[in-house]
């Protein structure tokens, strides 16, 4: 039992802490230049810039640039020149993926770039963060984000029976995943769509992947532990699985006539119906505006169908939840998008993380500039101990 000065200093930290709300919402848990979300406005940033305007007007690698740098490049094609070579799978990597491949299946494609991460990092020699400078720190991180993209076709493709596709250095980072998963070099309109999807995906403030990504590298741990760490996060469908499963909920559906019946019935069973509401929007989430402008534009029965299902969900959520704040998500688009634009549902994941390892990058490498571990409490709610052993 503690006793005397032990105890009163127990008793003295436990009186510093503080309560805060269940999954730490609304608590501000460090600064951050690299971007925020304002939920009741509807609107998203990177650094000083509107991120649905920088996926609408610059390219991908123009964003990568402003996340992990700071700054838009002076020479638009500046790091696309960096990261092309970064794009090629290291041998002994290369060497590993069968087996990886093997061991995974098509419903966990994240378990499978997970361990393909590690091996890169093994493979890399990657130090922890807290042991490298920064300059050494930038390029494990464009080296990571660049072989993302690479290592998610591979497995694909090798899952399938298929040989993976060597990357292309003349092909933009989105038009170079796309061939290497498909092995046909995309059109122009389908490579800026997934282009423009990925822009708006690169972060999003400290969501569940991104905040882990954050705590692990506050540990100074190695690069590759943290996106491991960001990517375990992601494969939860509460968190990144929702863009299959909101396609899912069109193919269960079918045609509008059925959708009020369907849609009622999962409403009042209190089922959530995947591509609607946020954690932190309590307005139209911006990136599924510039998603449903995007499928619009691709066209087609699929898109007619989405539109209109939309409708009928938002006027019975708000019947049947009314004072809820439920809107149309990014899940709910994206989805349509990326099927349009040939990617298998499988995919759908796995490609939202090719954009995202960029934003848990620039995050991980502005965390390892702080050297204070994060280390929260916890309140004990079980019996009092000590209790004497039976």
């Amino acid at each position: 039992m503690l006793t005397g000065p032990v105890r009163r200093r127990d008793a003295a930290r436990m009186a510093d802490t503080i309560t805060v709300p269940r999954g730490l919402a609304g608590v501000v848990v460090t600064d951050t230049t690299i971007g925020h979300v304002r939920g009741d406005e509807g609107f998203y940033h990177y650094r000083q810039y509107s991120a649905i305007d920088l996926a609408e007007r610059r390219t991908l690698e123009d964003v990568w640039a402003l996340l992990v740098d700071g700054s838009l490049p002076a020479e638009p094609k500046a790091l696309h020149e960096e990261a092309a070579p970064l794009r090629h799978i290291p041998p002994a990597v290369a060497a590993a993926l069968p087996g990886i491949a093997a061991a995974s299946t098509a419903q966990d494609p994240m378990g499978g770039l997970r361990a393909a991460l590690a091996v890169a990092g093994l493979a890399a020699g990657a130090g922890a963060l807290y042991d490298t400078p920064p300059a050494e720190r930038r390029a494990q991180a464009m080296a990571l984000c660049a072989l993302t993209p690479s290592l998610l076709a591979a497995l694909y493709r090798l899952r399938a029976g298929l040989e993976p596709i060597a990357p292309r250095d003349d092909l933009s980072h989105a038009a170079n995943y796309l061939y290497m998963i498909s092995g046909a070099e995309p059109s122009e309109l389908h490579a800026r769509a997934v282009e423009r999807y990925l822009i708006a995906t690169v972060d999003h403030g400290f969501n569940a992947s991104t905040f882990t990504a954050r705590v692990i590298a506050s540990t100074g741990a190695d690069i590759h532990a943290c996106i491991g760490g960001a990517l375990g996060a992601l494969s939860g469908p509460l968190h990144g699985g929702a863009p299959s499963r909101a396609l899912d909920t069109l193919d269960a559906i079918g045609s509008i006539d059925r959708a009020d019946s369907w849609l009622r019935a999962r409403i009042l069973n209190g089922e959530r119906i995947m591509g609607f509401g946020h954690p932190i929007y309590r307005t139209e989430d911006p990136r599924s505006r510039m998603l449903k402008g995007i499928a619009q534009s691709l066209g087609g029965q699929l898109v007619d169908l989405a539109v209109a299902v939309e409708q009928r969900v938002l006027s019975l959520l708000a019947e049947l939840k009314p004072g809820r704040k439920l809107h149309t998500n990014v899940e709910y688009y994206a989805g349509v998008v990326m099927h349009l634009c040939g990617l298998p549902r499988e995919m759908f994941t796995p490609t939202f993380a090719t954009s995202r390892v960029i934003g848990w990058c620039a995050n991980v490498l502005e965390q390892a500039e702080d050297s204070k571990i994060i280390r929260p409490d916890s309140r004990y709610v079980g019996p009092r101990p000590p209790q004497p052993l039976p």
